[in-house]
């Protein structure tokens, strides 16, 4: 545990390297909303840190951000494996990040709005009295790519090139030890969960469940009219709920399949995401344009 620092590192950059990882991370969370609005003495509070019209624009800038405190503390460490391992995973994550902006612009596309709150609300609802108006049945392909990307930006099992343990020793964080090391760990895993909140957010609705509305379930004739608070907190649980699983589900994935080679997890990216995204995007404008021109 002891915070060691190797000789000839840079030890500013260094100790930086890790808070430029995590940190971005964090923050992001701020825009994510886990429930709607609720009125406490008279005034209404957003389930959400940071009320802002471009949630959207937000998370894709703050990501972004992460990928320099990987490569400075690959570079600060005076370390030749530390330093390979910074250069894959820059490259991973800068490669994966164009694909998961294709997600998500398609998303916005859809929805016709970067508020993710308003995006949650859209998804209210049900579709025939059954089906509910979730993302995925609108996007199915932007939550294959979003859910592919995201893990590769987590930077785990089958996606861990910038650390795989039999060629780079633990990658851009062989030098770190202590807290520092600690850090970069749970950067990995905030990743995980963050990732977990955007599929539940963009595609199962977020905080929306079938046949929950303002005043209660709403099944069909039948109606069960409850509290406001009783249907917000509803809402929340349903979001945490959606949120473990997505998270189950990437570490299902960690425990079954193996390390992709280097040259895979780049084909993947850039000849199969990035042109599959591109294509998803503009079908989807092309789609919103002939409906909107239709309405009118």
């Amino acid at each position: 545990k002891e915070d060691f620092v190797p000789e000839g590192a840079d030890k500013f950059i260094h100790a930086l390297g890790p808070f430029l990882a995590l940190f971005p991370v964090l923050v992001t969370f701020a825009v994510v909303p886990i429930g709607d609005a609720i009125e406490i003495a008279g005034r209404t509070v957003q389930l959400q840190a940071a009320t802002i019209n471009v949630g959207a624009l937000y998370i894709l800038a703050s990501i972004g951000v992460g990928v320099y405190g990987v490569a400075l503390g690959g570079w600060a460490s005076n370390n030749r494996w530390a330093l390979l391992g910074a250069v894959r995973a820059t490259a991973q994550m800068i490669s994966y990040e164009i694909a998961m902006g294709l997600a998500i612009i398609a998303i916005v596309i859809t929805f016709g709005t970067l508020d993710l709150q308003e995006i949650c609300r859209q998804q209210g609802g049900v579709w025939f009295g059954w089906l509910p108006r979730w993302g995925i049945f609108l996007q199915p392909v932007a939550f294959v790519i979003l859910l592919t990307a995201g893990m590769a930006e987590s930077k785990r099992v089958p996606f861990d090139l910038p650390e795989g343990e039999s060629e780079l020793i633990a990658g851009y964080f062989t030098e770190y030890s202590g807290g520092k090391q600690a850090a970069f760990m749970l950067t990995d895993f905030a990743e995980v969960v963050l990732v977990a909140a955007l599929l539940t957010l963009f595609f199962f609705g977020g905080w929306q469940f079938p046949w929950l509305y303002e005043d209660g379930f709403h099944l069909g004739a039948h109606a069960m009219e409850l509290p406001r608070a009783v249907v917000v907190i509803l809402g929340v649980i349903a979001f945490w709920f959606k949120v473990v699983g997505f998270c189950w589900l990437q570490i299902l994935v960690r425990w079954t399949l193996p390390r992709f080679r280097y040259d895979q997890l780049m084909r993947l990216g850039w000849k199969g995401l990035v042109p599959l995204g591109l294509l998803n995007v503009l079908i989807t404008a092309f789609v919103v344009v002939a409906a909107n021109g239709a309405a009118r």
